[in-house]
């Protein structure tokens, strides 16, 4: 069935609003298997770390194993997209879950073994379920046609969760039983959701439409405008990487004046993104979506710059809350484009590499202002802002390119909602 983005004409009609939202066919069921099979992501990097170091590895294996899981995740993901728009979403979500799930398999069974756990964590990121742009392909079908920014809105609300859920979930487990129980845990939520998500109705009936000659070997990466988006994104998800280590580093700097540390930071962040999600879901919004994504983009850097000010605590706090707020709105409103831009029979291809391109600028925002922590919390806060400045002065000067695609530019009838992307 035909996944059918939105066009400039719903920006006018009003939204159904998420009670609305939830009570329609199959979003809670999506939503909740989605959710499920992505808090693996949240945990993986930390459970690595810990499960690594009780066995005994030095840091430089841990750093090896996370690196390992990270570039095999931003490799993967647009693979097995393609694979997705190809052959349908079950086969290949299930499939995926059961060989990650390998993966961390190996990991507890040997997390001491030089060559196990480095192998374990690049099999668990290499076939990590593409349970997000699985979703962001199905929306279209799922909900009405008035409903999708909502549907949006509240798919980029619910990645906020996962940011706070994913390292509270290691803690817990780890703290109670292990982390090498956590890493069984991981790889039994990875296939719990993968298989919620697989066997709904919406899943099983999805299939892109026959792929475009047009899209060739690059696939979407043959849209320009697309291509620019995604960059562009690539510096909010440097932003977020920048921020987490200036939370640290700052929580490090005023140790007991600011309760919780970092994680207070953080989890203020990820509060301030889910509200600004959910108000951005509510607004009956007339402009076109690519005006809204570099609008909020720049609305991004508005609320980034004042970290610099780098204050008190207490104020520290608040500051921590504002920055979030852009993020997740600017995501929801990106979903929707990247659906727009991507040539036919390329959508869940190009929203894995819209995972690919924020975590690519989310590993790079950590590197460089990791190297600024020791000199400058300034510099630091700069990075940050600095990333998603370029990343919304980039969607600002691109914004020309960003016209949907050629099968997308005329309004088309919704599909049946019985069968028909996020985080």
């Amino acid at each position: 069935m035909e996944d059918i983005p939105p066009t400039p004409a719903r920006n006018g009609e009003p939204s159904m609003g998420y009670l609305a939202l939830l009570r329609a066919p199959h979003v809670s069921r999506l939503l909740f298997g989605t959710l499920l099979g992505r808090l693996p992501a949240g945990m993986t990097a930390l459970v690595i770390a810990l499960a690594l170091r009780e066995a005994g590895a030095p840091y430089s294996r841990i750093g090896l194993a996370t690196a390992a899981y990270a570039i095999s995740a931003a490799v993967g993901g647009p693979v097995l997209g393609r694979i997705v728009d190809r052959t349908g979403q079950p086969r290949v979500l299930l499939a995926s879950a059961v060989i990650a799930g390998g993966g961390y398999a190996l990991l507890a069974l040997a997390p001491g073994s030089v060559v196990a756990a480095p192998l374990g964590a690049a099999v668990a990121g290499l076939a990590m379920p593409p349970l997000e742009p699985c979703l962001r392909s199905l929306w279209p079908d799922v909900v009405e046609d008035e409903q999708l920014d909502t549907a949006y809105a509240f798919d980029s609300a619910s990645q906020q969760i996962l940011y706070v859920a994913g390292p509270l979930a290691v803690a817990g487990i780890a703290g109670a039983v292990s982390p090498v129980a956590a890493l069984w845990v991981a790889a039994s939520l990875g296939l719990a959701g993968a298989l919620i998500v697989a066997t709904a109705a919406p899943a099983r009936a999805w299939q892109a439409p026959p792929r475009a000659h047009s899209a060739g070997l690059l696939g979407p990466l043959r849209s320009p405008g697309l291509v620019l988006l995604l960059i562009g994104l690539a510096g909010a998800g440097w932003a977020v990487g920048a921020q987490n280590v200036l939370f640290i580093a700052y929580a490090e700097a005023h140790e007991g004046g600011l309760p919780g540390g970092a994680g207070t930071l953080l989890a203020l962040a990820a509060l301030g993104g889910l509200l600004g999600a959910l108000a951005y879901g509510a607004v009956r919004w007339r402009s076109s979506t690519a005006t809204r994504t570099w609008v909020m983009a720049l609305g991004m850097v508005v609320s980034y710059l004042p970290l610099v000010l780098l204050p008190g605590p207490l104020a520290m706090a608040g500051l921590a809350f504002l920055s979030g707020i852009g993020l997740a709105p600017l995501l929801a409103a990106a979903f929707v484009l990247v659906a727009e831009l991507a040539p036919v029979g390329t959508v869940t291809e190009a929203f894995a590499w819209l995972v690919t391109l924020f975590a690519t600028g989310n590993s790079l925002g950590y590197a460089v202002s990791g190297n600024l922590a020791e000199g400058s919390l300034t510099s630091v806060a700069l990075c940050a802002a600095g990333g998603i400045g370029l990343g919304g002065l980039l969607l600002f000067g691109a914004r020309r390119w960003f016209r949907p695609a050629p099968a997308h530019a005329a309004p088309v009838a919704p599909a049946a909602a019985e069968p028909v992307p996020a985080g």
